[in-house]
């Protein structure tokens, strides 16, 4: 008898192959497709980075650690009261970027670089402004809470206080040396919020240096509509 493969034989396993080459090149198209097109859902979870070379960024802050990203959820959206858009003003009038002389506005990615470079090494302290309410309610990873009520001055019995924990010298009943005090960068609810650019101005005119403060207009509502880490203290 004929041994090897007959003609009929040899096309059935050229077709055979035929169709797991194809299953295969479909099999990668369809890897390709997939990685290529971002969705929302839970399958096929797209990657929502801070920025295009940044995807998170782990800190360090009083012995605890925390990782600030977006929530990777791209259909996600906001529930709370920063969903509002509209408040009555006064009181809640929009702020204009430049809060006072010599204070410089920041964002997002500069606040981030602020914990990094200055909160983590112990060179700067950034400050909820807000009231204890709304900072127990969540805040930013890192931040310490100062409620601007304390940093107005006048008949303020902390203020001398919270100064000398900050790093300043007091060398005269209202004078203070201020050479090697903290970098502030002070928030609050959002661009409609009064209580950081008024404990900005309190600081201020008790002599805190204008280079040493900044000032994150877009707040708590800015920070989480861009979908990044809060925290509850």
């Amino acid at each position: 008898m004929h041994q090897g493969f007959t003609g009929v034989d040899k096309l059935r396993g050229y077709r055979s192959s035929m169709r797991k080459r194809s299953c295969s090149l479909f099999r990668f198209l369809l890897i390709f497709l997939f990685a290529q097109v971002p969705t929302s859902g839970n399958l096929f979870a797209a990657k929502v980075n801070i920025t295009k070379d940044m995807p998170y960024v782990d800190i360090h802050v009083k012995g605890r650690d925390y990782r600030i990203q977006r929530i990777q959820d791209t259909s996600h959206k906001l529930s709370n009261s920063f969903a509002k858009t509209s408040r009555p003003c006064p009181p809640f009038c929009i702020h204009p970027i430049r809060v006072a002389e010599g204070v410089n506005t920041v964002g997002e990615i500069e606040l981030i670089h602020f914990l990094k470079d200055k909160v983590e090494k112990g060179k700067g302290v950034l400050v909820d402004a807000r009231i204890p309410a709304f900072y127990k309610k969540g805040t930013i990873p890192g931040s310490v809470n100062i409620p601007f009520t304390l940093l107005s001055k006048g008949n303020n019995a902390y203020l001398g206080r919270i100064l000398s924990i900050l790093g300043a010298v007091k060398t005269g009943s209202n004078r203070w040396n201020f050479s090697k005090a903290r970098q502030l960068l002070l928030y609050c609810n959002g661009p409609w919020c009064d209580q950081s650019p008024r404990a900005i101005r309190g600081l201020l005119a008790a002599g805190y240096p204008p280079d040493k403060l900044f000032y994150y207009r877009g707040g708590m509502q800015n920070w989480q509509a861009l979908g990044l880490t809060t925290v509850k203290p």
